[in-house]
């Protein structure tokens, strides 16, 4: 039992589930535009997420503990040097004008985590995009909303077009209120000059904010030229599940509760649009 718990642990620990999240809701993009599976584009996001993640996550261990990193860190290191070379690999593979897009979110990812700012501009030493005062969950939210609508269509040659933006707002709320969740459970380990939505307006406030973003992210829905009722079913049993997930999420939440149920609703997505589609 052990085993497997360290097993399960380094799957979410080295980001291999965060990143099939964000795989899995680019293919619902792709399923969503009737765009046949584009595997170069889906295993890069794949490989890239799985490299961002773990950069932002563990740059600051690696670059201050190098010579006393722990086992298990060690292991994830290299595992993601090899998510990182098959990144390269099949970003070699995608056309030119998706990789200037992937130059865009890699530049941010960057400097999410990288010091660079001055002192005067955030509050601690860090100096990079992550500590800026209540900004980060709105960097999260865009970058995954770019990379799961913008990357698969910008590479199969689709148009930016009325519904690809309601799209990407959606994905963009989507994602806000899928960090809550984390925000909340995060609440006595945050430091208070972070002002994540919970630490301004209170738990209860922010499930009151994110069930409103929810009613959005579904009605967003009703304005698209195209539309699909099977699509719309499932968007709904999506927000009924990330409004369950929201509301009785806590500051003491289970050790999966977030960092596998939460994070996984975006695979459930996938999974219902499979059995359709």
């Amino acid at each position: 039992m052990r085993f497997w718990k360290q097993i399960f642990n380094f799957y979410l620990d080295s980001s291999i589930h965060v990143a099939l999240a964000v795989f899995a809701m680019s293919w619902v993009t792709l399923l969503e535009f009737r765009i046949p599976f584009d595997g170069v584009v889906l295993y890069f996001i794949f490989f890239a997420s799985i490299s961002g993640y773990n950069f932002v996550k563990y740059f600051g261990l690696a670059r201050f503990h190098h010579r006393s990193l722990a086992n298990w860190l060690k292991w994830i290191q290299l595992f993601s040097l090899l998510c990182f070379l098959l990144m390269c690999y099949y970003a070699l593979q995608l056309k030119f004008k998706t990789q200037m897009v992937i130059l865009v979110f890699g530049l941010v990812t960057f400097l999410y985590a990288i010091p660079f700012l001055p002192s005067k501009v955030i509050y601690d030493k860090h100096k990079n995009l992550r500590n800026i005062s209540g900004l980060k969950v709105y960097i999260i939210a865009l970058v995954w909303s770019g990379v799961t609508v913008v990357l698969p269509l910008i590479n199969n040659n689709i148009p930016i077009n009325a519904d690809v933006i309601i799209t990407i707002i959606q994905r963009f709320v989507f994602v806000v209120v899928l960090m809550l969740p984390f925000e909340i459970r995060d609440l006595n380990y945050d430091s208070l000059k972070l002002a994540t939505i919970p630490q301004q307006i209170g738990i209860k406030n922010t499930k009151i904010i994110g069930v409103i973003l929810l009613m959005i992210f579904f009605f967003l829905e009703y304005l698209k030229d195209v539309m699909n009722a099977y699509s719309v079913i499932i968007l709904l049993i999506i927000t009924f599940i990330s409004l369950l997930f929201l509301v009785f999420s806590t500051k003491k939440q289970g050790s999966y509760y977030s960092s596998f149920f939460v994070e996984g609703i975006p695979i459930y997505w996938l999974l219902l649009m499979m059995l359709i589609f």
